[in-house]
């Protein structure tokens, strides 16, 4: 994805937050906030910071991590090169980025589950598939940010450049991440 494309969808984005905040500021002023409404900014500035991220990671490192490298490519690497210093903090950021990304999804996906709590609220019988939901989501949210930040072991090879610190270890391959 391309630098403009990245900064367009984020703007179209914060564009439709600001849009979504405002009518919810005519209609009930900030007194009657929900849930929702104060997932949407703080979704918003994750989204901002995850934008931010991939384009460090393209614009300042190169777009190198410690991916896609053979054996010889990272015996021959300089550890106090730039290249290797691009892919260390390239890979860091990769880690930041993938983090950044799942807070984003169930920052959403609690925002809808919150809009449907309100649609609902009248219906005493739905009370409770909508706490399952949040119950649910707080499980996979805790498994997933788990996953993500324990799948390489130890931590600091998810950017270690070499010897190959293995596919858990690359972020921006990982097969724990497809999962």
């Amino acid at each position: 994805m391309g630098i403009e494309e990245q900064f367009i969808l984020l703007s179209l984005g914060l564009v439709t937050i600001g849009v979504r905040m405002g009518v919810r500021i005519r209609q009930i002023g900030f007194g009657g906030w929900q849930l929702d409404d104060y997932l949407m900014p703080f979704t918003g500035l994750v989204f901002t910071a995850e934008t931010v991220a991939a384009y460090l990671v393209g614009a300042k490192f190169q777009g190198l991590t410690n991916s896609y490298m053979t054996d010889q490519e990272r015996a021959d690497i300089d550890m106090n090169g730039q290249e290797h210093y691009n892919r260390v903090w390239g890979s860091k950021i990769q880690v930041i980025g993938w983090s950044f990304y799942a807070c984003i999804l169930w920052c959403l996906k609690f925002c809808v589950t919150a809009f449907y709590g309100r649609l609902t609220s009248g219906l005493t019988h739905l009370k409770t598939r909508v706490t399952i939901a949040y119950i649910i989501l707080g499980v996979s949210y805790a498994v997933v940010a788990l996953t993500i930040l324990l799948s390489c072991q130890p931590f600091h090879h998810f950017w270690q450049v070499s010897p190959d610190p293995g596919l858990l270890c690359q972020p921006t391959k990982s097969p724990a991440y497809v999962l």
